[in-house]
């Protein structure tokens, strides 16, 4: 079979808490492992999308609104719907296996998340990416 789940792939997350949420493969896992013996991936998406920005909006509304709230979640491939869309922003040295083991990590690695989305959505780019599926 053709390995079409790979890293820098966004998806669409259709089950669970993040059901509707757009994400990125980080690291794909097609044999399983130990724990998970089935297909699965390491994603970062996002929970929460940033708000749309219209003119009159003051500077200090505007980095209000163009805020990112990020995830990191471990997904069985079933639960994952594959687009046509690449993002290249690197997040394999921020995301591992192992932030998903403690809390304090997984809240540290959310963070940096956080800051790359940002940086990402504020140059433009992927646009698709940053919007709601349906508003």
């Amino acid at each position: 079979m053709v390995k079409f789940l790979k890293p820098n792939k966004a998806v669409i997350l259709l089950q669970g808490r993040f059901a509707g949420r757009k994400a990125v493969i980080v690291r794909s896992f097609d044999d399983g492992t130990r724990e998970r013996p089935y297909g699965h991936c390491l994603v970062a998406g996002i929970s929460k999308y940033p708000a749309k920005v219209i003119r009159k909006d003051s500077s200090k509304k505007i980095a209000k609104k163009s805020r990112v709230k990020a995830f990191v979640k471990l997904v069985n491939y079933s639960h994952v719907m594959p687009t046509r869309y690449t993002l290249d922003v690197d997040l394999k040295d921020v995301v591992t296996a192992d932030a998903l083991q403690s809390r304090d990590k997984k809240v540290t690695t959310g963070k940096e998340i956080k800051k790359r989305f940002e940086e990402r959505f504020k140059t433009g780019k992927n646009r698709w990416f940053f919007s709601k599926l349906r508003f």
